[in-house]
């Protein structure tokens, strides 16, 4: 039981730690190197203990994070999150990329909302007398 508790799978860790969503998407990210463990790329049965440090790809995001704890289960997000611990440097960048997605979306000029039934049957006549 003890050996449990100083090593764990990535992939069932990455699962535990809610960075995805499945223990087979974990997998999957691990094997096509969207994970490294101490900046090595490795295979989703690699075993790893409390102080790794992991870099995660999601795109767009990047976590590089340093495993402060190991859960076999997988328990709700409050918990989750103190199973590491992300480097300051790295939150920033990501807190960043949200700023500019956030902007990017704003700037595009979409409608807040759908047209609603009025709208369309003025937008199909529009069409209509164009065509």
């Amino acid at each position: 039981m003890n050996e449990a508790l100083t090593k764990m799978r990535l992939d069932k860790w990455l699962w535990a730690a809610r960075f995805f969503k499945t223990r087979s998407l974990a997998a999957e990210a691990v094997k096509g190197g969207k994970v490294h463990v101490d900046g090595q790329r490795v295979k989703p049965s690699k075993e790893i203990g409390v102080g790794v440090r992991l870099e995660i790809t999601k795109e767009p995001y990047v976590w590089t994070i340093t495993v402060t704890a190991l859960n076999p289960q997988r328990r709700p997000a409050k918990e989750a999150v103190l199973l590491y611990e992300e480097d300051p440097a790295s939150h920033a960048r990501r807190q960043e990329e949200v700023a500019r997605r956030r902007a990017e979306k704003n700037a595009s000029g979409q409608p807040l909302r759908r047209p609603d039934k009025r709208q369309r049957r003025q937008i199909h006549r529009f069409k209509r007398a164009v065509d």
